[in-house]
């Protein structure tokens, strides 16, 4: 199995079932996955009891199969279960743990807690009692554990379906990662994540990872422009595409030029300007990628620099302002195409385009496909989508992020990457994990110039 690959709750399904196709049984797949998890927490237990809460289905079966390893490793295990076991797997499990079992709380506390209560295929809120019992049991224990998905949020979505749902310092995903363990707000509750392999097979259409990249230095013989020519274009304001300039010169690209209507005195030495008429500066056939959008503006002439500009780039990438103006008839060519929207221009774009979908996910999805853009749904818990309905989640980042200008610096690094050669799609990706790199070298409370600063010494991580 692919590490990086994420599941739908449906897809995990279909996973397992063609495990249990090839020969094993449910029970033989329940013991390996919990298996896995057990040996995480005896590790963390360190000889400690625990208390483990299970549930009605497989997710509580697991449970059963936890707390049974745990005893056979010399561990005081007490197990709560509300409900009898419901599934055939489960009831052996449980037949196997062969111990007592507590209907409610009563007065447990004590070092560990593991939630088995419900697990990916939750998609309703718990009953008040359920959710009672689960918050009690947590508040009682110093160190929590959910085991798959934290009961109470979903599978698919990440969504808290609960109020006041206990926070973990460990969530164990079993078998693949699934999109609550990457999305918020479900992904602030799970702490440190672990994912226990149980041979589960790649699953085609899967959505990945935006994990660290593999760039390769400049070949011996490169030159500025072998490396790949970004032209930046700058509007109303130009501090917004100086900074996108301050990283795409960092991020690998040989020549960043920054197309201005009129010469900027804060440019700094090392950036060339060209001040000459917008659809001249374009005519250059060197150019690689052109950035447009960062300090554009959003009047006329804006409007009109942005159309030079999907005129004539051979790649594009499409930021803030650019985002805002953006309609259907203006994409009248097919080039590789990129759109770094946040939320508010995610929602502006799905307009434009006629995109009606539920959630960040599809409708960044919806859009990809309409337009034929890659689009870049940046946030907190940044999504990729391709045309071709490829999907990648982007890795938790730190939260200095939310700041005035991060989007300029992230929108710099993808254009960058496009100039050196790389699709729209492999290009986002590899601008997220740079970016959030960049992130955790800058420290607490970063400018956006700090931000790109450090967006060399990321690069140099993913070398």
């Amino acid at each position: 199995m692919s590490a990086a690959q994420v599941l739908t709750a449906a897809q995990m399904r279909a996973a397992e079932q063609a495990l249990f196709d090839a020969g094993t049984t449910v029970s033989e797949l329940m013991e390996r996955a919990a298996g896995g998890a057990a040996e995480w927490i005896r590790r963390i237990a360190a000889g400690r009891g625990v208390t483990v809460l299970c549930g009605p289905g497989n997710n509580g079966g697991d449970g059963y199969v936890i707390a049974r390893r745990l005893r056979e490793a010399g561990h005081a295990v007490r197990v709560v279960a509300p409900l009898a076991p419901k599934t055939d797997a489960a009831k052996e499990a449980r037949r196997r743990w062969d111990g007592p079992v507590e209907s409610g709380a009563g007065r447990l506390h004590g070092d560990i807690f593991v939630d088995c209560l419900f697990g990916s295929g939750l998609a309703r809120p718990l009953v008040a009692e359920h959710a009672l019992l689960l918050r009690d049991l947590a508040a009682r224990h110093r160190f929590r554990v959910a085991v798959d998905v934290p009961s109470g949020v979903a599978s698919d979505t990440g969504a808290v379906l609960n109020d006041k749902l206990p926070a973990y310092e460990l969530t164990l995903a079993l078998g693949a990662w699934k999109f609550a363990h990457w999305s918020l707000p479900g992904r602030a509750l799970m702490g440190q994540m672990r994912c226990v392999p149980i041979g589960i097979a790649d699953v085609e259409g899967a959505a990945q990872l935006a994990t660290r990249p593999r760039i390769a230095p400049p070949a011996a013989d490169s030159h500025k422009y072998r490396r790949g020519l970004l032209a930046i274009v700058a509007g109303a304001m130009p501090g917004a595409s100086l900074l996108a300039a301050a990283a795409a010169q960092r991020a690998g690209a040989g020549y960043v030029k920054l197309l201005s209507p009129a010469a900027d005195p804060g440019a700094p030495a090392d950036l060339v300007t060209d001040a000459a008429p917008l659809g001249d500066a374009l005519e250059d056939e060197r150019i690689d990628a052109v950035l447009v959008g960062p300090g554009l503006g959003r009047d006329e002439a804006a409007r009109g620099r942005l159309r030079a500009a999907l005129a004539r780039a051979k790649a594009l990438v499409l930021d803030a302002d650019a985002l805002v103006l953006l309609t259907p008839a203006m994409l009248a060519r097919e080039v590789p195409m990129l759109a770094t929207p946040h939320d508010g221009e995610l929602e502006t774009l799905c307009r434009a385009f006629g995109v009606v979908a539920e959630g960040r996910r599809h409708r960044a999805r919806a859009l990809a496909r309409t337009s034929g853009m890659v689009v870049i749904a940046k946030g907190p818990d940044s999504i990729v989508a391709a045309p071709d309905g490829r999907l990648a989640l982007g890795l938790p980042t730190p939260s200095w992020l939310s700041v005035a200008g991060t989007g300029d610096v992230l929108a710099g690094i993808a254009a960058s990457r496009m100039a050196t050669g790389r699709d729209p799609f492999t290009a986002a990706c590899e601008a997220l994990w740079l970016h959030g790199e960049a992130a955790r070298r800058a420290g607490p409370a970063f400018t956006p110039s700090e931000l790109a600063e450090r967006v060399s010494g990321a690069l140099a991580a993913a070398l």
